[in-house]
């Protein structure tokens, strides 16, 4: 049975190991709760003992919040989860004036369902530092 929480208590790296499917140099685990504990606002997903997903946020708590990273672990795909992790992010951020989300076109789809519009953006990516350093 799926539980979720808005904080990292009781989460080692060992809980994280499997994120960042596809990445050619995934943050290690411990790296990964380095994201989370710098992150605004998380949302996790567990089952057990292992996190099956995560969402993280940052905001300026005034105005404005970006999501930059959600991910369900493979396994645990297609159960609602990511749906869950982002419902509850989207009511931590309630009453901001934008929440923002980058995100590759083939899941824009499920962001839209959620209530995301779609928009212009630009970024810049620098390899070389994928892993978190």
């Amino acid at each position: 049975m799926i539980s979720y929480q808005t904080t990292l208590e009781n989460v080692t790296p060992a809980m994280l190991e499997g994120f960042f499917v596809d990445w050619t140099s995934p943050p290690s685990p411990e790296k990964h709760l380095e994201i989370l504990e710098g992150s605004s606002h998380v949302v996790l997903a567990l089952e057990d003992d292992r996190v099956a997903g995560f969402v993280t946020a940052i905001s300026d708590g005034v105005l404005s919040a970006y999501i930059p990273l959600l991910e369900v672990m493979p396994e645990f795909q297609g159960r609602g989860i990511g749906r869950g992790l982002m419902e509850r992010m989207k009511a931590l951020l309630k009453g901001l004036y934008m929440v923002d989300i980058l995100c590759d076109d083939d899941v824009r789809p499920f962001y839209q369902k959620l209530g995301f519009a779609p928009a212009g953006g630009v970024m810049i990516r620098n390899y070389d530092w994928q892993s978190g350093g």
